[in-house]
């Protein structure tokens, strides 16, 4: 049996490397005053549909979408907006009239074609701050994943920006659009020829060469912004000059997702190539309502975290893991493996790491796992320990030995630990 495709497991010799990454994450997290949300890999199919919008490539090719055994459509998250948006509405969040800031890391699906760094089941890291409609919510956003990347200590980062207008001035713009590409038409590829009266502003982030060629001299969506929209935007890059976080203006940024308004941005890392973008985000200010909730502002973003990890490792940013240091107990026999438990137990306690033999291996076996494992210390107890109640501790790096009572190894090697 193999991991279906487009998963992968993540073995414990790698584990420390997502640890290291959340573990910054949260950090920064904690000083930005976001508190982490966990919502349920399930959800109603029609969430998503709502949520994401039935246009969209997510919704329409990538959902994995199935009847559970009450004949209900489910579908498992392909990403976690939408479910943190459901949650917000769900417990009432909206009632105390805050600014709610949350933070998510968990598994996303999307029935995806494999690639370096991209799984059909993903991990993502996203925030969402409800409640903000000030362009100072942005500007704390895009400079929080900005500070999460440069604690990694990524560099060559490219942060794109634009603006796709609100519910006023976009439809002027998507009307715009309609009458650019309607007599090009037959350069499109056929997803795009379903989006053109669908959603028109699709057409500009197509990836196929026809719908690019077509897509040469469209208008710009900032030349159509109403006044409110062209503040907002005024105002976010000035914060952003001010913060000191450089910027490219990219006017055919839209995103996947038919939620977002205002303010879309993109982080990109040059050296993965085509597919370069770490982090996408953007605001969404209608989506509260389209799920059932109040008028709600909303913005956030969300990093593929194997992706990210990809980045890490291109330019070995990942610290190896810190060597702790290890105990082995080879006790021969069942009285001796009782004083053993005792020991390990005691040392554990300290926080010391701590194994025993548990396959029964004789004293010379046990003595080749101690050195296998890589053990600074190794605690002996055999037939003549039993009757003296003194364990033979060997401190394998310098080959040195000392009989120690049963009760005082733990203390023994905690001093030795603090003394080196």
């Amino acid at each position: 049996m193999q991991a279906l495709k487009g998963t992968h497991d993540i073995l414990p010799s790698e584990v420390y490397k997502w640890d290291y990454m959340e573990g910054v994450i949260r950090d920064v997290c904690r000083r930005y005053g976001y508190k982490e949300i966990r919502t349920p890999i399930i959800e109603a199919t029609e969430l998503f549909q709502r949520g994401i919008g039935d246009t969209t490539d997510v919704v329409t090719k990538e959902m994995y979408t199935f009847k559970d055994r009450g004949n209900r459509s489910v579908t498992l998250r392909p990403e976690n907006t939408a479910s943190a948006v459901r949650a917000y509405l769900e417990h009432k969040m909206y009632g105390d009239q805050q600014v709610h800031k949350m933070f998510y890391i968990g598994s996303m699906f999307r029935y995806d074609r494999p690639q370096a760094g991209r799984y059909r089941e993903f991990h993502q890291f996203g925030l969402e701050v409800l409640g903000a409609s000030s362009p100072l919510a942005d500007a704390e956003v895009i400079s929080m994943a900005c500070e999460i990347f440069h604690k990694l200590g990524l560099k060559d980062l490219d942060l794109h920006l634009n603006s796709i207008g609100c519910q006023k001035c976009r439809p002027v713009y998507r009307q715009k659009l309609i009458d650019f590409f309607e007599p090009k038409v037959d350069q499109l590829c056929e997803d795009c020829k379903e989006r053109l009266h669908k959603n028109p502003l699709r057409l500009l982030d197509c990836k196929e060469e026809g719908c690019k060629a077509a897509a040469v001299g469209a208008p710009v969506i900032t030349d159509y912004l109403c006044e409110d929209c062209h503040k907002k935007f005024e105002a976010l890059k000035s914060y952003l000059t001010a913060l000191g976080i450089p910027f490219t203006l990219d006017p055919k940024l839209v995103r996947g997702l038919d939620y977002y308004t205002n303010t879309a941005f993109e982080i990109q890392y040059t050296p993965l190539g085509a597919q370069s973008a770490v982090c996408g985000g953007g605001r969404y200010d209608g989506l509260v309502e389209e799920i059932g909730g109040p008028s709600t502002p909303g913005i956030g973003f969300a990093i593929g975290l194997e992706r990210l990890l990809l980045a890490l490792e291109m330019q070995n940013l990942i610290p190896e893991p810190k060597i702790a240091k290890k105990v082995y107990i080879a006790a021969l026999g069942e009285g001796a493996a009782a004083e053993g438990v005792k020991i390990q137990a005691a040392l554990r306690q300290d926080g010391v790491i701590t194994d025993m033999d548990l396959q029964g291996r004789s004293l010379k076996g046990q003595m080749k796992q101690a050195g296998k494992i890589k053990a600074d210390f190794t605690v002996i107890i055999g037939s003549n320990e039993l009757e003296s109640g003194k364990a033979m501790v060997k401190n394998m790096a310098e080959g040195s030995q000392e009989e120690i009572a049963f009760a005082d190894v733990a203390e023994y090697i905690a001093k030795k630990e603090h003394n080196d």
